[in-house]
């Protein structure tokens, strides 16, 4: 019964099912907290308070991704629709 039907084999890669991560956190916020502390660190020229904001921001990045990769689009979501069942 389970057999392969001729012709009808995709193969799905892992490239297509892992999440973008860039030093474990998610592609989009390590981008956006990099660009954050160095507006910080070079453009106000607080470089310690630049290297704590990359830090911190990277640090709690990295453990939301542990917890659920997909959080930053779940977040997304849940601002995009209103709340109807208010208490």
């Amino acid at each position: 019964m389970e057999e392969d039907v001729r012709g009808f084999f995709a193969p799905v890669h892992r490239a297509l099912t892992e999440p973008i991560l860039l030093g474990g956190a998610p592609r989009t916020v390590a981008i956006a907290n990099g660009t954050l502390a160095g507006a910080v660190g070079l453009g106000l020229r607080l470089w310690i308070a630049g290297l704590v904001i990359w830090a911190i921001g990277h640090f709690a990045a990295v453990w939301a991704a542990k917890r659920d990769a997909q959080f930053v689009d779940v977040g997304r979501r849940h601002l995009r629709y209103p709340a109807h069942m208010d208490v």
